[in-house]
């Protein structure tokens, strides 16, 4: 059953009875339909033109997506010193300790290397290493975003990283130069290798390269390209797989919350609103087995929406079909919609919301607590915004210092331990049918016998 009312008309449907799979709980909250296949052939395009034409084909693009004429895509030293000179101190104090918090919890996950003892002295050991070059890209649209400077910088700068290079839209209103506030953060975190570059184009050119003859217009290529961006972002991401790695195609944020009776809907409505205020395709979902709670945070909507800035854009999105009050059975039949369901955000706003949240196992980040809003996450909580959506928290996880970093395996057998593997290695090669591989170990054992026989 679904059903909607009041002036912001969220779609409530009531889950009660409902078996909790995958597939019945996304038919009944799908995510905002975002046409990534419908952006693959303009960012193909895209890609194609870079590739061949390189600067001209972004200044071109430029021009007639950003209004710009570009002379240059690398952002002079002298802009980078001067936004960061320019930047308020108070907003400069916000972004210090944005920065200190979540360069505290990305240095607590450098992994450590192991190492395995075998019998005959064998070891097989695994190294972390970072790669060498990172792309970090930065969108424009509706919002400045320097937290995802330091999201996305921060632990690729843990991790070791040596050479970090950072994409974002040129904007007309600043002389064609990506947001100051994007430059300063960056000069912040000791980055100066920063393009004006937006779309699919900044893809492209992270991916493949630009080869020009001044300095000012070329870009190195890079190992892995993360950062958010718009379909066309995604979809050129996509595309270039084959080439880097990325980190995610992001697609519209998400929050969903489960709640029992006990939950305060005025802090339910605020954080349904604060998720929707992104753009039209955010999804708010809140989860409950009260209906008492869900009438009152649908009053609590129609009131707070009404004084919100974004007010029109946060309509959209919560009435849109991505976002929905869900009346389950009771909270363990909530936690079931939430791991099927595969939130980006969820909040628990439940007694013993600790153990409720340890029940939970598909999300991108788990906000414990009514104290503990997802906005606290996307700012300065020391965690990583940059979140899996779509349910792909299923099976991938968000930006940490592992995005970074490559394991090398390496194997060291003694001639003494080769004896305690000969036969498995025998037997395995001929049931493959494969001979050489038995007879390349062979070869050990008759060689040492000549060196001896020899000596």
């Amino acid at each position: 059953m679904t059903h909607a009312f009041g002036s912001v008309a969220v779609r409530v449907i009531g889950f009660r009875g409902s078996s909790a799979t995958r597939d019945e709980v996304r038919r009944a909250v799908p995510r905002a339909v975002v046409d990534l296949a419908g952006a693959i052939p303009a960012a193909s395009s895209t890609i194609a033109d870079v590739r061949r034409d390189g600067f001209p084909a972004v200044a071109e693009l430029a021009a007639r997506f950003d209004r710009v004429e570009q002379q240059m895509l690398r952002v002079p030293a002298e802009a980078l010193a001067e936004a960061s000179s320019a930047l308020a101190p108070e907003l400069r104090g916000a972004l210090e300790e944005v920065i200190e918090r979540t360069r505290r919890f990305a240095s607590s996950q450098l992994p450590a290397p192991v190492v395995v003892g075998f019998e005959g002295d064998a070891q097989v050991s695994l190294n972390w290493f970072p790669i060498e070059r990172a792309g970090v890209y930065v969108p424009g649209g509706k919002a400045v975003y320097p937290s995802s400077v330091v999201m996305n910088v921060v632990p690729a700068q843990v991790a070791g990283v040596r050479s970090i290079a950072l994409a974002s839209p040129p904007q007309v209103e600043h002389g064609g130069l990506p947001h100051p506030t994007i430059l300063a953060t960056a000069a912040m975190l000791g980055i100066d290798e920063v393009y004006a570059i937006g779309g699919a184009q900044a893809v492209a050119a992270l991916a493949y390269g630009i080869e020009d003859p001044a300095q000012e217009r070329r870009v190195q290529p890079v190992d892995l390209i993360t950062g958010p961006g718009n379909v066309y972002v995604a979809a050129a991401k996509r595309l270039v797989r084959d080439t880097v790695a990325v980190d995610m195609e992001a697609g519209a944020t998400e929050v969903m919350i489960l709640a029992d009776s006990l939950a305060d809907p005025m802090l339910i409505a605020a954080d349904m609103i604060c998720q929707a205020e992104h753009d039209e395709y955010a999804a708010a979902v809140l989860v409950t087995d009260s209906t008492s709670l869900a009438l009152a945070v649908q009053t609590e909507l129609d009131r707070q929406v009404a004084f919100t800035p974004h007010a029109d854009r946060v309509r959209a999105a919560l009435t849109g079909q991505q976002s929905a009050i869900v009346i389950v059975d009771d909270i363990e039949h909530g936690i079931e919609v939430c791991d099927a369901y595969a939130p980006e955000h969820l909040e628990i706003h439940c007694d013993d919301a600790d153990g409720v949240a340890g029940h939970v196992r598909n999300a991108g980040a788990i906000f414990i607590g009514a104290s503990t809003p997802v906005s606290l996450g996307d700012y300065c909580a020391g965690s990583n915004h940059v979140l899996p959506t779509g349910g792909t928290a299923t099976f991938s996880s968000g930006l940490t210092v592992h995005t970074f970093l490559r394991a090398v395996q390496t194997v060291r057998y003694p001639a003494a331990a080769l004896s305690h593997v000969r036969e498995t290695v025998r037997v395995l090669s001929a049931a493959e049918d494969l001979p050489a591989h038995g007879a390349a170990l062979e070869a050990r054992f008759a060689h040492s016998r000549t060196n001896i026989q020899q000596g």
